[in-house]
């Protein structure tokens, strides 16, 4: 059968998405990007359709074909604005919807229109609002995260007092606590919002708590308003555990309004395979932006994950280049570093950044309030001679 004959109105506006392909030469890798445009658009063969709109436009188009190094191919393929239907759901479904589970097709960015960005509202904040939250004006920003799992939340509220008096910036829930029986989530975060509150009046440095809220779809935006009550100057959620939606529910819900950090759980999965999956500067640099997030978690190079420099550069290039209207926001790596590795942190990053750490600064040294300030006073004065 030939479906019907459709004319539809639509507007001409596109959006590009970047594909690397993988074959054993052009002519495999030419009939897969073919076969992208009808995967993520009609999922019908192009001879089922009449020649009319749909097969026109709402087919995806391949803009350029790019044949690169050793078996490798580039195809940008555009699509109609208006198979979006103003849902980010949906615009995950057009990029890479049925085509993730084809092999060797990986998502290496996206180019998205003026007219697709003003569908979404992006970050509330981003670093300027984060910057004036904490009243830091140049400096990168201090991190550090509650841990380990197994802690009472009395005991996670010490801790959080002495990062807090010891001058971190943004004292935040490592991923794993969530709401079990030794830390439940109601007791934990009121716990350590008081003692965050505590520790920076005290100290007269300004810090701010962020619970990890991630858990039951039917939770996540009551355990939101529940910190905002507490005294939480902000909230974490793993976009990967509760799905992108979620996050960008909250950041546009003008009665909640506190930043939101976004943490990489359960998306090392998307990024690992260099043939497949999606790029990092995709999963960790414009998707949470365009979701809402503030601040962007992810695993740094050279610790004991598997991200490249490159990797990384390409993390930090979408979260502050030009995106519309939607504002720059911060990249914040962390995993498996270290004070001693601040210098090289501090050249490669630059100032726009949030550097985490966590294990590295427990291990320190026996007095972490020391510690705390050790972090703090190299990133005032040495290496960037900025005080604020």
């Amino acid at each position: 059968m030939i479906f019907p004959k459709t004319r539809l109105n639509l507007s001409g506006d596109r959006f590009t998405v970047i594909y690397r392909l993988t074959g054993s030469d052009e002519t495999e890798a030419q009939t897969k990007a073919e076969g992208i445009c009808l995967e993520q658009t009609v999922e019908v063969p192009l001879h089922l359709l009449a020649n009319d709109t749909i097969r026109a436009d709402v087919v995806g188009r391949i803009e350029s074909f790019t044949t690169l190094a050793d078996n490798h191919f580039e195809a940008a393929i555009s699509y109609a604005l208006e198979t979006l239907g103003s849902e980010l759901t949906q615009l995950l479904n057009v990029v890479f919807g049925n085509s993730s589970m084809q092999p060797c097709i990986r998502v290496e960015r996206i180019n998205f229109s003026d007219a697709l960005l003003q569908q979404f509202q992006g970050p509330r904040f981003g670093r300027a609002g984060i910057r004036k939250v904490l009243g830091v004006n140049k400096r990168p920003l201090l991190c550090t995260a509650l841990k380990p799992m197994g802690l009472s939340a009395e005991a996670l509220a010490g801790l959080a007092y002495q990062f807090a008096f010891g001058g971190i910036d943004i004292i935040k829930d490592d991923h794993g606590l969530a709401n079990q029986s030794f830390a439940p989530f109601q007791e934990r975060m009121q716990r350590c919002a008081a003692a965050v509150n505590e520790g920076s009046q005290k100290s007269g440095y300004r810090s701010i708590y962020v619970p990890n809220i991630t858990g039951p779809a039917n939770q996540i935006i009551d355990r939101a308003f529940e910190a905002k009550q507490a005294g939480a100057g902000g909230v974490m959620l793993a976009p990967g555990l509760t799905g992108l939606d979620v996050l960008r529910q909250l950041a546009e819900d003008d009665s909640f309004a506190l930043p939101i950090f976004s943490h990489p759980a359960w998306q090392g999965s998307l990024v690992s395979h260099p043939r497949q999956g999606l790029s990092h500067r995709v999963v960790f640099g414009q998707l949470p932006r365009l979701a809402g997030a503030d601040a962007t978690i992810y695993v740094n190079y050279g610790g004991r994950f598997s991200f490249s420099r490159q990797a990384c550069r390409g993390i930090v290039e979408e979260t502050g280049t030009a995106m519309g209207q939607l504002k720059p926001i911060f990249p914040t790596p962390g995993g498996g570093m270290t004070l001693a590795k601040l210098p090289e942190m501090i050249e490669f990053y630059g100032h726009d950044v949030i550097l985490l750490i966590a294990g590295g600064l427990y291990g320190h040294g026996p007095d972490l309030g020391k510690s705390c300030r050790e972090f703090r006073q190299f990133l005032e004065q040495a290496g960037t001679g900025v005080v604020q």
